[in-house]
């Protein structure tokens, strides 16, 4: 194991970005609700299962690693 090594790659990196955009994708999603006070479809069911799919989808992105053959 190499002394000066990062936690993450750039597979990493670029996961964790997708991911980034998924979660601001869900919180748009609930605040172009045209209900008011977001109390329609999407502000109450399809913003936050987008949300929190960018959220488990972060988590993945940080446990992500690159097969290594041996």
């Amino acid at each position: 194991m190499q002394k000066d090594s990062f936690p993450f790659n750039r597979k990493n990196y670029q996961l964790m970005l997708i991911g980034l955009a998924i979660i601001v994708a869900g919180f748009t999603i609930i605040g172009l609700d045209g209900e008011q006070h977001g109390f329609g479809f999407m502000g109450l069911t399809l913003g936050p299962i987008v949300t929190l799919a960018g959220f488990l989808f972060q988590f993945y992105a940080i446990f992500y690693r690159p097969h290594q053959n041996k």
